[in-house]
């Protein structure tokens, strides 16, 4: 495989290609600058090595390496082991509704979890879980399809495929009232795990954000939470900046005086992965049933249409471009909605005579 190498030449700078040790070619740039050189090097080596026609497997792996540093690199490590086993060798032409359906019926039989945990689903009397979900699907494909656009607008391929997705899964409705909250709240043994819930019913924040979150980005003199990196021009996607509630800057304040690290939810000085373990112990104590980490972002929301908030306010605090998805799933909670549009609808009522 040919080797790259950039070195002086003339007063200025080339690229040198080798092969085995012996030169292949030489090539001036037009950079006379190092720093400009770099650059060149690096587009035309970058160039050089891209594929002709490249396979799914090259676009995938091209769109991570754009992408390092953000979740959706890591999330695509993941879900690419189905991806890539089955669309990993085509080409983009390849793929066609046929083949994204074949992809679905393959994914809906594919055993969710390993022997051992659908055993002890079954040995635990719940439903066994066999196929995997229509929300994890299209998680994949949505990812497949990202990257093959991102293919289309970096000239790496001529145009994206149409990829087909199942259909959507229904939302749940599930969301805690007041009570079950309070009753969580008295269960959860760990400091660390008390300080996340009041966090994350007091910011509706996603579970990522709030275990992400740094001191850096609480701001006690304002009152401010920055969910997302603090003066972005840009905010992140579901990322808000919320005010404090008295109860949490309590909490926080409390926490502070006794952090070991730079995250706000830790547990002995290091950074908490994952809430769910305690939180499935204290939901347990607490006889409430299964509890998610979104599900506190969903009761949020749900309480604040209750409480009959605006749903544009409740957009923006839940980090919504706008407030149509928010209408759709919560305006049915608010006590005034549709009320007036029913007034329209009265009509006279006479009772009869007995």
């Amino acid at each position: 495989m040919p080797e790259y190498k950039l070195q002086r030449f003339r007063g200025g700078w080339a690229i040198v290609v080798t092969e085995g040790g012996k030169r292949l070619s030489r090539r001036q740039l037009e950079s006379r600058d190092a720093a400009g050189a770099a650059s060149e090097f690096n587009w035309i080596v970058e160039d050089a090595r891209r594929p002709v026609d490249p396979d799914i497997r090259w676009i995938w792996e091209a769109y991570r390496e754009d992408k390092a540093g953000r979740r959706i690199a890591q999330n695509m490590g993941w879900s690419g082991k189905a991806v890539l086993g089955f669309f990993g060798n085509m080409k983009p032409e390849e793929i066609s509704t046929k083949v994204c359906r074949a992809y679905v019926a393959k994914r809906r039989a594919d055993k969710r979890g390993s022997e051992d945990q659908q055993r002890r689903r079954r040995d635990a009397n719940k439903v066994e879980l066999i196929g995997v979900a229509n929300g994890t699907i299209r998680t994949e494909l949505n990812q497949l399809r990202a990257a093959l656009l991102w293919a289309e607008a970096a000239k790496h391929i001529s145009k994206a495929p149409d990829i087909e997705m199942p259909g959507a899964p229904q939302a749940k409705e599930r969301h805690l009232t007041r009570p079950e909250f309070d009753a969580l709240l008295s269960a959860a043994e760990t400091p660390h795990l008390r300080l996340y819930l009041l966090l994350a019913i007091s910011t509706a924040g996603r579970n990522a954000a709030l275990l992400e979150l740094t001191w850096d980005r609480i701001d006690f003199e304002r009152g401010l939470i920055f969910l997302g990196a603090r003066n972005l021009l840009r905010p992140q996607k579901g990322r808000a900046t919320v005010p404090m509630t008295n109860a949490l800057r309590a909490a926080l304040s409390d926490a502070k005086a006794y952090k070991r690290g730079d995250r706000i939810i830790e547990w002995g000085g290091e950074p908490v992965r994952s809430v769910r373990t305690a939180l499935g112990k204290a939901a347990k104590r607490a006889g409430i049933g299964n509890v998610t980490p979104h599900m506190f972002r969903h009761t949020a929301a749900v309480w604040m249409a209750e409480a009959g908030r605006p749903m544009g306010e409740i957009a923006t605090y839940l980090g919504h471009a706008d407030d149509l998805v928010t209408q759709r799933v919560y305006a049915k909670f608010s006590p005034t909605h549709l009320k007036n549009t029913a007034s329209a609808l009265e009509v006279k009522f006479f009772r009869t005579q007995s």
